[in-house]
């Protein structure tokens, strides 16, 4: 029968990438699908996994000189199975290595990124803090002092102190990607884009082991439990000015990496439309009521089809957000030019998660009682959904960032 990739995007990869991605299902089937239940109800992440999860040798798709597309189908893929193991490789892959890749230095880079593309270690993105999520780049309390000392003792270093919250991976990482609000200000980095003045963000690359740091689980989430996400208090945390990240002066750098991680989670809402047709389709040619599957009935029939026509449409929007991402060039200023600017990115985040809920619940219906058990899987993925459609950034957030470009005012601020 059809997949759920009914106009055939996975046709546009080569035949590389095709190879590829069936490579990472077959690991899925074998390694993540059969457990994958366990983990989510035991809130319990599967380090041991790592090792084989790194041989695929997909960290940072489009760093290795994969397609945006193919990048994109890999998440998608990933969370079609399961979405606690694609928002792990999201949170790692395309925050904290992609950061190091953007903006860590040379020597930043020859320190740390064979071991991080490699799932040697593990890292986190620490932005979110415990009263400021939409609001952080107005609203970020965390801060950072220079303390100056001679080359001699050790150089200088910076004296961190903050909280943040909802840290994916946050229990067990190695590495943390800071941000927090430098107390003195400063000027502008290489690209001009520092914030001037004081306050500037500045982001850090935070040993997790080092004195200061304490970090808790979150505990009682209904959706994504096998991800560890964290509460994290950052106490008189002492960073060597070699560890703050040379590339990043302003929260737009931040962006940078929130628009590349919000075509991700988008990308989630598509494998999250992909995994409930899947499971749906499946219960209503198997499931026998009044003498006949439930197949045969024309309403089900007719949820199947909006569930597809969601998925489809989708899919479809985010092949073009993959499309333009691949239209970057630099002009004779060496600015980079084109790409996806964020209002669209915003728009498909924001279309994608609503479709996305339509299709959970309308799979969850077709289920009738069995679609509120895990057993059943789909119990799982609507409540997984819920996650999906408030991270990097809710849906009316990213409402408002297309508002306010279609009508050039903001209703943000």
């Amino acid at each position: 029968m059809p997949t759920a990739d009914f106009f055939d995007f996975e046709s546009l990869l080569s035949v590389q990438e095709q190879r590829k991605l069936n490579e990472l299902r077959r690991f899925l089937a074998t390694e993540i699908a059969p457990y994958a239940g366990q983990w989510w109800e035991k809130a319990e992440f599967p380090e041991h996994i790592l090792p084989k999860l790194a041989a695929l040798r997909l960290s940072a798709p489009a760093q290795r000189g994969y397609t945006h597309l193919f990048a994109g189908l890999v998440i998608a893929e990933m969370t079609r199975v399961d979405t606690s193991i694609a928002t792990f490789f999201m949170v790692h892959h395309d925050l904290f290595v992609e950061a190091l890749y953007d903006f860590g230095s040379d020597e930043q880079q020859n320190r740390y990124l064979d071991d991080a593309s490699n799932l040697r270690t593990t890292g986190s993105f620490a932005l979110t803090e415990p009263e400021h999520g939409s609001d952080v780049a107005g609203g970020m309390e965390t801060t950072a002092r220079r303390v100056s000392r001679p080359a001699g003792d050790g150089g200088d270093y910076w004296v961190i102190n903050g909280a943040k919250r909802w840290i994916g991976n946050g229990t067990f990482c190695d590495y943390m990607l800071v941000w927090a609000r430098d107390e003195d200000g400063g000027p502008a980095g290489p690209g001009g884009r520092g914030d001037g003045g004081r306050g500037a963000v500045r982001g850090f690359i935070v040993d997790a082991s080092l004195p200061g740091v304490s970090r808790s689980r979150i505990e009682h989430k209904i959706a994504l439990r096998t991800v560890q996400n964290a509460d994290i208090v950052l106490k008189d945390v002492h960073v060597s000015e070699a560890d703050r990240f040379a590339g990043i002066s302003s929260f737009a750098d931040t962006n940078h990496l929130l628009r590349g991680s919000r075509i991700m989670v988008a990308w989630q809402a598509v494998g999250q439309q992909m995994a409930a047709f899947d499971v749906a389709r499946q219960y209503a040619v198997e499931r026998i009521q009044f003498g006949r599957p439930l197949a045969k009935f024309q309403l089900i029939q007719q949820h199947l089809v909006d569930m597809l026509g969601n998925a489809v449409a989708s899919m479809g929007m985010m092949v073009r957000i993959a499309q333009l991402q691949e239209d970057i060039y630099t002009d004779a200023h060496g600015v980079r030019q084109g790409g996806a600017a964020m209002a669209q990115v915003a728009l498909a985040k924001a279309y994608c998660s609503a479709r996305m809920r339509e299709t959970v619940a309308l799979g969850r219906s077709i289920m009738g009682g069995n679609g509120i058990v895990t057993d059943y899987k789909m119990a799982k993925i609507f409540a997984d959904a819920e996650a999906i459609f408030t991270y990097e950034g809710s849906y009316e957030i990213n409402s408002l960032i297309v508002g306010r470009a279609v009508t050039g005012v903001s209703a943000i601020v």
